[in-house]
């Protein structure tokens, strides 16, 4: 099954570090970030997993809940903390879930459907699609989706950018334009009328062109 953004986020019951979880239960009323990793005790994984523990709390601002995944059991992910906090000086606090029978991996288009076995034997090499990233709404439903080879350590500042973009354009009738970051101008959308507008953007706005309105970032 393909996946791809608007989507429902499939659901699923998974063992994780702390404990047996309904994924939709867990994500409540707020956004969740599941992000995947190909094995345990994989070098560039260990300093995404530090980074995002880091990060929690900034996410936590935000109503946002961050799971990690990885194809290996959950004993193993409780010593790779260690590891993790050990080499990157911040301990995670956000669940794991261990995908041992690659079930999860497969529901989010990881991984092949047909593909055999479990988690042994299996080497990051083997797993090497297992490097997404999924951005889900309180819709249940996913906003963004992306896939970065094992070589390349996510950028999750980055995750965070679009999170308040899309935070904003769920609720103001907006959207963010090349590298915004949080407090810059925004664009006002097309299907919003210069009269429309009026209303809505008190600031008022600057027109480039009579589709591309700048105006200040509102709330």
């Amino acid at each position: 099954m393909s996946l791809r953004i608007n989507d429902e986020a499939p659901n699923f019951t998974a063992n994780t570090t702390q404990g047996t979880i309904n994924f939709h239960d867990w994500i409540g009323n707020g956004w969740a970030i599941l992000f995947s990793h190909p094995k345990d005790f994989t070098p560039v994984c260990t300093t995404e997993l530090g980074y995002m523990a880091k990060l929690e709390p900034e996410f936590t601002k935000r109503n946002t809940k961050i799971i990690g995944l990885s194809i290996d059991p959950v004993d193993n992910h409780a010593k790779w903390v260690n590891d993790i906090e050990e080499t990157q000086g911040y301990k995670v606090n956000y669940p794991m879930i261990g995908d041992t029978d690659l079930a999860i991996a497969k529901l989010y288009n990881m991984l092949p459907a047909e593909e055999a076995g479990t988690s042994e034997g299996r080497t990051a090499a083997t797993n090497a699609t297992v490097r997404s990233v999924f951005i889900i709404g309180p819709d249940k439903k996913i906003k963004l989706m992306l896939t970065y080879p094992m070589t390349t350590g996510r950028n999750f500042d980055e995750i965070l950018r679009v999170l308040d973009s899309m935070q904003l354009t769920a609720k103001y009738k907006v959207a963010t334009p090349v590298n915004w970051k949080n407090g810059e101008d925004v664009i006002i959308v097309p299907s919003v009328s210069d009269e429309e507008a009026k209303g809505l953007f008190k600031a008022g706005w600057k027109a480039l062109k009579p589709y591309l309105r700048l105006t200040k970032q509102p709330g």
